[in-house]
């Protein structure tokens, strides 16, 4: 199967208003995607998410440029099936020959940032149509499932600290046996993110996970002031603490705390993730498959999780393409016992796809069985919502 085309949209739906939720990103009024399409000569599609930013909403017209100026010339006329000669060519650019040939990278300047994400869209899209092609779901091509089914956590909890624990025990309601919560730059001070994970915790039953999220808002002493004042709250991990930029400085609030540290929804490529496990800088590894270079490189960073003996929790908070992708990886991974389950205003996990994503009333997600991605696009929600 020859690659005929590669299209990229920039999808930006607006989030009802009574589903909208302020954090440090401010007001999400809209969530924004960039949807990925790879065309084969038998007619078969792929298709990816590629990430321009962490959070819901930003401009996806640099990643949409990226896609179709620069990688789309490379990559027409390469043969689909093979996904690690493809990673290897937009990897090393024009040099890609000797990186095959002397089995070392030999990269280009974009190695990181937004060619990467743009190769991640592609990748996850390549792999669609492998698991197509071959009638089986990416699980399958990944080695096939550790488990059955996998218990989901309900990402979220913006709340405040009057309303928090309504907010979470509206996700266990539903099922979810795990909860996450925002913390951070956007409650103001370190005391008041600390009173509302406290009031959380008190409303919560002790068998419920209760994580936390920082968004890389806090200074250094603040997250560990943090820490010590959420010590005897049980929490399952502590997900980005500081900026990503300061690896050193996370390895330091680790060192503080009995807490687990998660961290890596912001890093480009293993070798980001190796920095991290070697300053000891983390428990718990979050690839996300829109950013981290595809599922071809969410697999390495699995690998490494296995070996070093940390917890692989992907980054889900995106697209269904993006959730399926995260999925597959954590259902293929010995090392991942979570998977993240958004309950924000998300219309391009709910309104973008034909499918539904849901899980049972114990909050348990299911194997994927549908080849490839299991996933097809709506079509009508693509095109009012393109940009």
């Amino acid at each position: 199967m020859k690659i005929v085309n590669i299209e990229a949209y920039w999808l930006r739906c607006p989030i009802p208003k009574e589903k909208q939720h302020r954090s440090d990103y401010g007001l999400l009024t809209n969530f924004d995607m960039t949807l990925v399409v790879v065309t084969t000569d038998t007619g078969l599609q792929g298709f990816g998410e590629a990430k321009a930013a962490v959070g819901s909403s930003g401009s996806c017209a640099s990643i949409v440029s990226c896609i179709e100026h620069e990688l789309k010339p490379a990559l027409i006329g390469q043969d689909a099936g093979e996904i690690n000669r493809i990673w290897e060519i937009v990897y090393n650019g024009t040099r890609d020959h000797y990186a095959l040939s002397r089995g070392r990278k030999f990269p280009i300047l974009g190695r990181r940032g937004l060619t990467i994400s743009a190769l991640s869209g592609i990748d996850t899209a390549l792999w669609d149509i492998k698991g197509k092609s071959l009638g089986a779901p990416i699980v399958d091509l990944l080695g096939g499932s550790c488990r059955d089914k996998m218990p989901a956590y309900a990402s979220g909890g913006w709340a405040n600290a009057e309303a928090i624990g309504e907010q979470l025990l509206g996700y266990t309601e539903k099922g979810f046996s795990g909860v996450k919560m925002r913390v951070g730059v956007m409650d103001e001070s370190v005391g008041e993110s600390i009173k509302r994970v406290k009031a959380a915790r008190e409303a919560l039953p002790d068998h419920i996970k209760l994580m936390t999220d920082a968004h890389g808002t806090f200074s250094v002493p603040e997250a560990k002031q943090f820490c010590r004042g959420v010590a005897d709250c049980n929490l399952y991990w502590f997900e980005e603490p500081i900026c990503p930029d300061n690896k050193i400085g996370t390895a330091e609030v680790r060192a503080s705390t009995h807490i687990p540290i998660a961290a890596g929804e912001s890093e480009y490529t293993a070798f980001d993730v190796r920095d991290l496990i070697a300053e000891k800088a983390l428990d718990v590894i979050q690839p996300d498959c829109a950013i981290i270079g595809g599922i071809t490189e969410a697999m390495r960073v699995a690998q490494l999780a296995h070996t070093y003996q940390l917890e692989l929790a992907p980054h889900c908070w995106g697209s269904a393409f993006s959730f399926m992708a995260g999925a597959s990886i954590a259902f293929a991974s010995p090392s991942a016992n979570v998977i993240e389950f958004s309950l924000g205003g998300n219309p391009m996990m709910y309104d973008l796809v034909n499918e539904k994503i849901s899980v049972d009333q114990h909050g348990m997600l299911a194997k994927p069985d549908k080849p490839g991605l299991g996933l097809t696009p709506n079509w009508d929600f693509v095109n009012e919502f393109k940009q």
